[in-house]
């Protein structure tokens, strides 16, 4: 007997302890994903003789004999063809990691269950959508819609990879079969801080199938940052592929090369390392201090590190105003800390890298990465290589959320391939991607903030320490940017901050969704909130007051960057929702007795790209056939920006999105292109498309008009051909004309982010809180976004309520545990509690109406910034419900009922 896989027998028997997951996809069905290896994402669920399965749990050799069906197979299942199709008419998914697998177990459901959703998908996992298109999927509720040609801006349009995600033909980054493989496997370090004085492989090289065993002694000597920026030298030049240091639990060691994983895992346990320990400090205040050891006191100047010696990665000073006079002319002060904890990014795809060689030698890396250019530019530089030897390609992305805008795997996986000059591959873990990649920064903020009784502030202090962990990647940029719009968006006479980002022995810290501003806002929000309910005025109203105005200046204690303006204002549009909101009568519905009841809001401003530039490009061809292919660099991690390009591009060419094809993500298909990180892919990317498909036009009907005598008079191009001054011009004989002419019907745009534009969110709760418990009820959610011209209203929506569902994750109880050594204690989805279905509320989304000069048909950024003031409208709304100000983050059960009771030894007032 053998086991058949939608309808197919296989020819290769199970291994003896293979998991289903990993046998299905060595046949080649790589519909089914790998996402936690512990079966609580529900990414690989397959049904075995009809029944929904999590198939890495289950055991390979008990499906054979039995019939297999996967997302590949689905459509031939009753319910399974129309299921799909309900996912592609509601946009059910938006990286499309999770998507085959939600999908395996919809068609399962039975009525009573699909009357239950929060419990039928309690194992299935969704990080980016907040699950509401998902709800409509499987209620059959359709959202997309179609668009005449030259009229898609603004219009409801589906991705064009939706049919390739709900049939499993979608291809990530380990999606593919690549002959003569070999697998890497990481040693790493079992302890916080100490310099390695010995390794000794050889039992792992013992082990058949092991091809190598790679050192610091193998390694290049070069520093690097792990985190990519257009300016490499925005980040501390701190980190080494393999390093004789170790400086957290968890760093690798060595890395082990092998004919199969198995082997490559059995290698790691068999390397002995000899240590030498060396003192360690993971509390960020304890590292600053002068007896604390220096984790990287060997680095001089060119590393970038502001203080080695004092472990200070980078810090900020400065002053606008007159601070002390400020806080004199205040008729009252509010000074408080506020914490905020390790959070993971938790995209269901892992950190993989690929590396194989072309035929003519070229070395080829497929990685899930945000960055394929600057990650091509940093393995250059590392390992001295010409950079036109490096091609770096991304496929389909699953999630990032900033995580992959570092450089995690791919150095080391371009070391094994290089010396063994074998095809490798190293894809973590899930236990890997908490103990071993990077996290959001926690910060300590600590607020002063003074105002006067007409309802005006007199002066704002920060002091913010943020713990980077044990190497600097993203370390002064988070902090800066944390430190900038939070303060700038308020019209405060004086304001002063000093900050720090530290060095600790623990896992890294990056970029992680609002860069910083989440951490500054969660405190500077609450901070002003109390100071208002002190004042005896209306936080809302308060909060009105003091923003900036349309024209005002951006100013802040670091200065005022001369690319950063105002140049189109709707936070007096998103203010008016959240007091609309709030005016509305409380019912009370939802709330059980008992429960105590509040409101809050906070308002958040994030630039529309990172300073110093950001590059976009973009190129535009029309096809033999009378299409265009478009190609960009930016990629697709279902942030949408696929989907926006074709449509900015139709729009311009008096097309329909269906009749363009787009490449992307690629080092092969256009000129530099920085990467899809700071909310750029509409903004910068989007340009550079815009800018693309223009110049195309003209060309086109230059080519047209040179067909025709009477000129160019009148001309405009339709989907299928050019209109005007006579018969209609194919666009397939255009393409004939234009090679006739030796004239390529190809056009190329190019944005530099040179100039910046800001956004607006307000975030707006009602709650209700059991005394008893702690437990905390949504009742309603409210988000108001000034998005500039939103080109897809549906997609718009679906960024916010995912932004707005991972704050709430990291409000009420995602946080990355360690130990007294700096050791991740939180290695699975099933010690994080990352959101469910059920754990998400539904949220009201309204947009601005505005028009941003800089952004593409007047579009801004959103794609970042929902997140920035969740954590900070549930604070406030707490605060209204039981009179206590929660400082530290997050809200969990067990510390609300503390707090509320008196537990945790601090005063509850009356």
């Amino acid at each position: 007997m053998s086991v058949r896989v939608n309808g197919q027998p296989c020819a290769v028997a199970p291994a003896g302890g293979q998991c289903l997951r990993g046998y299905l996809r060595e046949q080649g069905w790589f519909g089914v994903k790998k996402g936690c290896d512990t079966g609580d994402c529900g990414a690989c669920t397959v049904h075995v003789d009809g029944v929904p399965v999590h198939s890495c749990l289950y055991p390979a050799v008990r499906a054979v004999g039995r019939e297999v069906t996967t997302i590949e197979g689905v459509a031939a299942v009753p319910g399974g063809a129309e299921t799909q199709q309900r996912f592609l008419d509601a946009q059910g998914f938006q990286c499309g990691f999770c998507t085959a697998g939600l999908i395996m177990t919809a068609v399962a459901l039975d009525e009573a269950q699909r009357a239950d959703l929060p419990a039928a998908l309690k194992g299935n996992l969704c990080r980016c959508t907040g699950y509401r298109s998902i709800a409509d999927a499987l209620h059959g509720v359709r959202t997309t819609e179609d668009a005449p040609a030259g009229e898609t801006v603004g219009r409801n349009l589906p991705a064009p990879a939706g049919p390739d995600i709900v049939t499993g033909a979608a291809r990530f980054t380990a999606d593919v079969s690549v002959p003569g493989l070999a697998h890497v496997r990481l040693v790493r370090s079992t302890v916080p801080h100490a310099r390695i004085v010995g390794i000794d492989a050889s039992a792992a090289l013992a082990v058949p199938g092991v091809l190598a065993v790679l050192t610091h002694r193998d390694a290049p000597a070069a520093l690097f940052s792990t985190a990519q920026h257009e300016n490499a030298a925005d980040d501390p030049a701190d980190t080494r592929v393999l390093d004789d240091v170790v400086r957290h639990v968890g760093q690798r060691v060595a890395a082990v090369v092998a004919e199969t994983e198995a082997a490559a895992e059995q290698g790691c346990a068999l390397v002995r390392v000899d240590y030498r320990a060396l003192p360690a400090v993971t509390d960020p205040e304890r590292a600053m201090r002068a007896d604390a050891p220096a984790i990287h006191g060997d680095k001089d100047a060119r590393s970038r590190i502001a203080r080695p010696a004092g472990n200070v990665a980078a810090e900020l000073h400065g002053e606008c105003g007159d601070v002390a006079a400020g806080f004199a002319a205040a008729d009252v002060v509010y000074e408080e800390t506020f914490r905020t904890q390790r959070v993971q990014h938790a995209h269901l795809e892992t950190h993989c890298a690929i590396v194989s060689f072309d035929p003519d030698g070229r070395i080829v890396v497929r990685s899930s990465t945000q960055t394929p250019f600057l990650t091509r530019r940093a393995l250059a530089g590392i390992f001295d290589l010409p950079s036109e030897r490096i091609r770096v390609v991304a496929g389909r992305v699953g999630g990032g959320f900033g995580g992959k805008q570092e450089m995690l795997v791919e150095d080391v996986a371009l070391l094994a391939a290089l010396r063994t000059g074998r095809p490798v591959k190293l894809e973590f873990t899930r236990a890997e991607q908490f103990t071993a990649a990077t996290t959001r920064h926690p910060f300590t903020v600590r607020v002063r903030v003074g105002g006067r009784r007409d309802g005006t502030l007199t002066a704002l202090r920060l002091r913010v320490v943020s713990d980077t962990g044990a190497y600097g990647n993203h370390g002064p940029g988070v902090l800066f940017h944390g430190c900038a719009e939070s303060v700038a968006v308020y019209r405060c006479p004086a304001k002063r901050i000093d900050a720090y980002a530290v060095y600790t022995n623990t896992v890294p810290a990056g970029a992680f969704r609002g860069y910083g501003l989440g951490q500054v806002s969660f405190a500077v929000e609450s901070a002003v909130d109390e100071l208002a309910r002190r004042l005896g005025v209306a936080p809302e109203e308060f909060r009105a007051r003091n923003v900036v105005r349309d024209g005002d200046d951006l100013i802040t204690p670091a200065g005022h960057p001369d690319d950063l303006a105002i140049r189109s204002y709707g936070l007096d549009q998103c203010l008016d929702v959240v007091r609309s909101a709030a005016a509305q009568p409380d019912t009370g519905a939802g709330a059980p007795a008992g429960w105590q009841v509040g409101e809050g809001s906070a308002l958040a401003m994030i630039a529309t790209g990172p300073p110093g530039g950001h590059h976009g490009r973009a190129r535009l061809s029309l096809t033999p056939i009378g299409g265009y292919q478009l190609d960009v660099g930016t990629a697709e991690f279902g942030n949408g920006s696929t989907t926006v390009h074709r449509q900015i591009a139709a729009d311009v060419l008096g097309t329909t999105v269906d009749r363009i094809r787009v490449r992307q993500s690629d080092t092969a298909l256009v000129g530099h292109d920085t990467g899809a990180f700071a909310s750029t892919a509409t903004t910068v990317a989007g340009t550079a498309v815009l800018r693309a498909a223009t110049a195309l036009r003209a060309l086109l009907l230059d080519l047209a008009a040179g067909a025709r005598p009477g000129g160019p008079g009148g001309l405009r191009l339709g989907p299928d051909a050019v209109h005007g001054g006579g018969e209609p011009l194919p666009l397939a004989d255009l393409h004939r004309l234009a090679a006739a002419r030796g004239v390529p019907p190809t056009a190329t745009g190019h944005a530099d982010g040179a100039e910046r534009s800001v956004a607006f969110n307000v975030h707006w709760f009602r709650v209700a809180v059991d005394p008893e418990t702690g437990e905390i009820r949504v009742l309603r959610s409210v988000h108001a976004a000034d998005a500039g011209t939103v080109l897809n209203p549906m997609q718009c929506r679906a960024q916010v309520e995912g932004g707005v569902a991972q704050a709430l994750g990291a409000t009420l109880a995602e946080h990355v545990r360690l130990d007294a050594e700096g050791r991740v204690t939180t290695t699975g989805f099933r010690d994080y509690h990352l959101p469910t279905f059920a754990d998400v509320p539904r949220t009201e989304v309204h947009f601005a109406r505005t028009a941003d000069p800089l952004g593409p048909a007047g579009a801004k950024s959103m794609s970042e910034s929902p997140f920035n003031p969740v954590a900070a409208a549930m604070a406030n709304a707490l605060r209204d419900a039981t009179g206590v100000r929660f400082t530290d983050l997050p809200f969990t059960r067990d510390r609300v009922w503390q707090r509320l009771s008196g537990q945790d030894g601090r005063r509850v007032p009356p």
